[in-house]
């Protein structure tokens, strides 16, 4: 991993700025791509932005910034994407600050021709990063971990882009973008942190998202993303065409990945979960829509015996295990699992007269049946 750190003053930063919506913003005479297409939008406020220039203004000196090498002999931000922007969009003369004498409006064009060459002038501090994929995730943790406010995937689009990435962000990293349109009300967390991003990555490659994106890095486009994404969607509006807000967040993909070939019964399911509403033994009603697809009873979060209540059921068992045609050896009572004599899904409720206790052996060998 090579970091090499470098001043640029503000007027070789600034030249040939330009920023589209659309395209990007780009800089550095064309070299520094300082926010990619359709990559986080610009965030600051008034303040933070005025507090940039007001920094540069006094020649106070400004956090570093990180610059990656692209393969493209340019560079491509990882962080100070936000200070870049506030001090080109005021030398580009679209805002301006307030006087420090009598608070009127001052553009940078109204200044003085040396307050101009001052900030022209000002050098900001860039470390520049090249390295393999592997070597420039690991320091950009660590820039983390240092108190920078990058998320996960922020990261991986840095040390991964490329056509694949700019591509993919245009349908999952922007406010309003493909992904939030067909399917934000499943979707958990922002699109323009990455969030959305990275939970389509996450389900298509299986919790694998690094190598899936060294994989295709170099892709044209994400085409194939955008289309998993569209199956997944699909699946689960024609298996469950009652939305309820307990369906965001719930990991779509994982799901249809593994049960996309099995048949359900829509009509079913909804009467299924009609139930498990009225149910008082699930806690967790998030989890009733990956129960009736896997039958994994601990998506559900059902209730559980108390310890007290394990205590005194122990105590009238003599710390037997009471299973039919069981083992009915002694044990401890750390060594014995609290069970339902009638089962939750058959109205069985969690209290002290339907609970018995089972050694691990036998508690599991009755669930397997």
């Amino acid at each position: 991993m090579k970091i090499k750190p470098k001043n640029i003053k503000i007027s070789d930063l600034t030249k040939d700025y330009v920023n589209n919506d659309e395209e990007g913003v780009i800089g550095y005479g064309g070299k520094l791509n300082i926010r990619p297409k359709y990559q986080r939008e610009f965030v600051y406020g008034e303040k933070e932005r005025n507090l940039v220039i007001d920094t540069v203004f006094k020649g106070f000196p400004l956090s570093v910034f990180y610059w990656a090498v692209s393969d493209q002999e340019g560079y491509e931000i990882i962080d100070g994407q936000q200070r870049t922007i506030s001090i080109c969009e005021f030398v580009a003369g679209n805002f301006s600050i307030k006087h420090p004498l009598n608070n009127s409006d001052l553009y940078f064009h109204s200044l003085q021709t040396d307050e101009q060459k001052k900030i022209l002038d000002y050098e900001i501090s860039v470390y520049l990063c090249e390295g393999k994929p592997s070597e420039k995730l690991a320091w950009f943790e660590v820039i983390n971990i240092a108190g920078k406010v990058l998320t996960d995937q922020e990261l991986r689009n840095a040390v991964y882009s490329g056509p694949w990435v700019s591509d993919a962000r245009k349908y999952f990293s922007k406010t309003g973008c493909y992904a939030f349109n067909v399917a934000g009300d499943y979707l958990s967390g922002v699109a323009i942190r990455q969030e959305y991003l990275e939970t389509i990555i996450k389900w298509i490659s299986k919790n694998d998202i690094n190598n899936y994106m060294s994989e295709h890095q170099f892709d044209e486009d994400a085409s194939e993303l955008k289309e998993y994404f569209d199956r997944v969607f699909d699946w689960v509006v024609r298996v469950y065409p009652n939305f309820r807000k307990e369906m965001k967040g719930v990991d779509w993909g994982l799901i249809y990945n593994e049960y996309k070939d099995q048949d359900f019964n829509a009509i079913k399911l909804e009467k299924n979960i009609q139930e498990l509403y009225k149910n008082e033994e699930v806690t967790k009603q998030k989890g009733i829509f990956s129960y009736l697809i896997t039958g994994d009873e601990r998506s559900l979060s059902l209730k559980q015996f108390t310890t007290q209540v394990k205590a005194r059921v122990y105590e009238k068992q003599s710390g037997i295990c009471i299973k039919p045609d069981g083992c009915g050896e002694e044990f401890e009572i750390s060594q014995m699992d609290a069970d339902h004599k009638v089962p939750w899904n058959k109205n069985g409720k969690t209290i002290e007269e339907n609970c018995q206790l089972l050694c691990a052996s036998c508690n599991r060998s009755k669930r397997d049946r």
